[in-house]
């Protein structure tokens, strides 16, 4: 990392006005995009895949984060592991493909192979006296919570159950372990992709641009919110005493800023997030009864927000292409023994979400584009309703800029915070 870009990111991020948006160069720059994987998201849990894309062991998936592959896999004692992608020979990438199964891991390059638990098990013509010991692939942390698989690329991974413990609750109940994915939607988005977690922390942009999603949901959700109308406020108290009666948890957690759970209700009577409010798949999750029982709204930054329903289950998971460029990958999961064309039709199962989601790459990249621009300045957050990308911005910024103050030139650092 260049020290002049490590100086400037800190001198920025703490002369930083409080409480507003970042200033250019952490939304364009390529130095302090390499800076921020290096600093920032190698150090973070991030959603990866969920386990029922894993169901037998062998299957496999791979999961590219920037410049890092990994394979993610289910051993023969079911529990589930991650490995990156480089073959301990000569570095070769060993899964090529998205997905598969295998009893062994084989590289394609010099046929090296590795058992599950990612110990070599053989090679070709190395030599009587070559040990295999001490040539296992690198290891992964993994942290599965609900059915949802987080990976953390560094030696030294902050801890996981805080989260999982926050939050399985709100998930055991829709048993996504015994799901299936029916429809994946990729998008590259040309926009940074802060934007893209800013631009869905805030509804701010929803009244005006998804006429779709805002016939299901409203503007304000949060109870304690001056903003929130009566009548959704009582339709709060309604609810929540239906799904206490059936040992539902529904309370915003209020552990972290960095996650969050909550079960908020639809508006209008609907149901389920489908143009027309019901259900979109009549095999409900788990061993639900119920269709009515909103959604399970989990956030985790720095790269996922979800939908969990009585119906199905919509999934985001936001990966950094370059600077300038996002991947966004959006999953639709129904039960593992629904049957399409007679429990859910996807394309009425998709249709909400694909075209909000359409609708959400427009607004970053256009934000992004203005922000290439030459008159581009910062600006301030709403606190009436953009108090949640405020937080996230907030929250990315005291991380890096944690990250940053040991490696700051003295001098450098004594300015920044004088500016």
């Amino acid at each position: 990392m260049k020290q002049d870009v490590l100086n400037r990111a800190h001198q920025l991020l703490t002369a930083r006005k409080p409480d507003w948006s970042l200033e250019q160069p952490f939304y364009v720059d390529p130095d302090f995009f390499d800076m921020e994987m290096e600093l920032f998201f190698t150090r973070q849990w991030l959603f990866a895949a969920m386990t029922c894309e894993i169901p037998a062991a062998g299957d496999w998936i791979k999961v590219d984060i920037g410049r890092e592959s990994v394979i993610v896999l289910r051993k023969a004692d079911g529990q589930i592991a991650a490995y990156h992608n480089t073959c301990r020979h000569r570095g070769s990438r060993i899964c090529l493909g998205e997905k598969g199964r295998a009893r062994r891991l084989v590289c394609p390059y010099h046929q090296w192979s590795y058992e599950l638990t990612g110990q070599l098990a053989r090679t070709r013509l190395m030599g009587d006296d070559f040990s295999t010991e001490g040539f296992g692939l690198a290891p992964v942390a993994v942290g599965v919570v609900g059915g949802y698989i987080f990976l953390n690329l560094s030696d030294d991974p902050p801890a996981f159950e805080p989260f999982r413990a926050a939050t399985e609750p709100y998930l055991l109940p829709h048993d996504l372990d015994n799901a299936k994915v029916v429809h994946t939607q990729s998008l590259v988005e040309q926009a940074n992709w802060k934007l893209v977690i800013e631009n869905n922390r805030e509804c701010y942009h929803c009244a005006g641009s998804h006429p779709e999603l805002m016939h299901i949901i409203t503007e304000f959700d949060d109870p304690n919110d001056p903003n929130v109308s009566p009548a959704y406020k009582a339709l709060l108290l309604k609810k929540g005493a239906d799904w206490d009666a059936l040992c539902l948890p529904h309370a915003h957690t209020e552990t972290s800023p960095q996650y969050r759970a909550v079960r908020l209700p639809f508006t209008g009577g609907m149901v389920s997030m489908t143009m027309d409010g019901r259900p979109g798949c009549s095999r409900l999750l788990g061993n639900l009864t119920s269709p009515d029982l909103g959604s399970v709204r989990l956030l985790h930054l720095p790269n996922t927000w979800n939908h969990i329903l009585a119906d199905h289950a919509v999934t985001f998971r936001v990966f950094p292409v370059s600077a300038e460029e996002t991947l966004v990958t959006t999953k639709w999961l129904v039960h593992k023994d629904a049957v399409e064309g007679v429990d859910y039709d996807v394309a009425r199962l998709t249709e909400v979400w694909a075209e909000t989601n359409n609708q959400d790459r427009q607004l970053a990249e256009n934000n992004h584009l203005g922000i290439r621009g030459r008159a581009y300045r910062s600006g301030p957050y709403s606190d009436l309703i953009e108090g949640g990308t405020r937080d996230f911005v907030r929250w990315y910024a005291e991380n890096l800029l944690g990250a940053l103050d040991p490696l700051v030139d003295t001098a450098h650092k004594a300015t920044g915070h004088a500016a």
